[in-house]
């Protein structure tokens, strides 16, 4: 009965490629036709996998993978994601549907639950992802910066530490700084950003992160990058920042709007508001939504970002513009993250044996499987990067875009 279920799920979401199936029995069935472009691959499933994968298909297809349960013969994990998630592209009006309806409003109201987001449980689910230890981010991130966000690849043979570099150079020419001036970076992780803007910039710099691990390390970084003295690293959240009263002249918020949570998105627009002086620019960085609001799946709120979520475009602008910051510009990334992503995941997959040694096998498998399917979801599905600059005064940039280029070439060629 599983096996029939199953099967016909596969005969609709895979056309183009190739699936073999292998069983416990021995039986083979292979799903789809060769087609250029799309990955063939082979797996072998005990008979739990298969029940769990049709109890919940991308929470039951991740716990097999981590438990050993679906071993993927030919490919990668890489490979099996891809293939399910481009015969459904999101661009061509696909979708994997993994739940039933019920199933669906059930993970919106978790998710509205989730985004409530108190301070002390905002700081326990940052902990959960990014104090696993340093040495882990060290093996797949970047050199020179540790940017554990959607790199800018304005040519295709750049490396991960070129890209990376042209990421920062990016985002400072869109804080538009003026010598001098204060800067808030809201989730400073290991201090990449920060340390960039103080080493290029004649600027004072709070950086601030709700990870113990990350704050000690970007403090160590900023020693030995020669900044430390114009760099204030604190541990706090920006809700207590705010009330504390501090004013900058530029915010920049590089993948931390997606920990925020959905029901407490109209507060961190207010606090970066009130933070944010008259003349002020922020440059807010986001993983978002290529349509409307969703909720977050099931596999990603219980092993990746517990309390986070992914925003939309238009609540994201909604929010926003409650307290009456201007959007004065929008960008998407569009395939910036996919690119990313797959140089993080060849990484680890080099660095394998190593990760292992650091936690275990099960959680080196729940990693890769989390990268690949981020990969295919900014490749196939729905998500991209954007990136959002507000000012609180229409007088605040030039009233061109030239400022930009002129400034990111400066920054590179230097």
């Amino acid at each position: 009965m599983a096996f029939g279920i199953l099967d016909r799920f596969l005969e609709r979401g895979v056309r183009k490629g190739v699936l073999e199936v292998l069983r416990p029995n021995g039986n083979l069935r292979r799903f789809g036709t060769p087609y250029e472009g799309f990955p063939e691959v082979r797996i072998r499933l005990t008979p739990s996998a298969e029940r769990r994968i049709l109890r919940d298909p991308r929470l039951g297809a991740a716990e097999a993978f981590m438990d050993g349960q679906l071993v993927v013969e030919q490919g990668g994990i890489m490979e099996l994601v891809e293939l399910l998630r481009a015969n459904a592209r999101w661009d061509k009006g696909g979708e994997l549907h993994e739940t039933k309806p019920l199933k669906k409003v059930a993970g919106k109201v978790l998710t509205l639950i989730d985004g409530i987001n108190k301070a002390a449980s905002a700081k326990a689910n940052i902990a959960h992802h990014y104090d696993v230890g340093n040495d882990l981010y060290n093996l797949f991130l970047d050199t020179e910066h540790m940017q554990y966000s959607c790199a800018y690849w304005p040519r295709d043979d750049m490396s991960l530490e070129e890209a990376q570099t042209a990421k920062l150079a990016h985002i400072a020419a869109k804080l538009a700084i003026e010598p001098g001036q204060t800067v808030l970076d809201i989730g400073c992780g290991w201090g990449g950003m920060a340390i960039y803007l103080a080493k290029n910039f004649d600027v004072s710099v709070k950086g601030i992160t709700l990870s113990e691990e990350q704050l000690a390390l970007a403090k160590t970084r900023a020693i030995e990058a020669g900044v430390a003295g114009r760099i204030d690293f604190e541990l706090i959240d920006y809700r207590d920042l705010a009330a504390r009263g501090d004013k900058f002249e530029r915010i920049v918020s590089v993948g931390m709007f997606e920990h925020v949570g959905q029901a407490q998105f109209a507060r961190y627009f207010r606090d970066c508001a009130t933070m944010l002086t008259d003349e002020g620019v922020m440059l807010m960085h986001t993983i978002g939504r290529m349509g409307g609001p969703g909720a977050t799946d099931a596999f990603t709120r219980k092993y990746i970002f517990p309390g986070g979520y992914i925003p939309a475009l238009s609540e994201t602008v909604a929010a926003s513009e409650k307290v009456r910051l201007i959007a004065a510009d929008v960008e998407n990334l569009r395939l910036h993250y996919a690119k990313t992503l797959r140089e993080w995941y060849k990484r680890c997959v080099d660095n394998k044996e190593a990760i292992v040694a650091l936690l275990d096998e099960r959680f080196y498998r729940m990693w890769i499987f989390y990268l690949a399917g981020a990969t295919a979801a900014f490749e196939s599905g729905g998500m991209c990067n954007y990136q959002i600059q507000y000012i609180r005064s229409r007088h605040a940039l030039p009233l061109t875009r030239d400022y930009l280029g002129e400034t990111e070439k400066r920054l590179l060629a230097d």
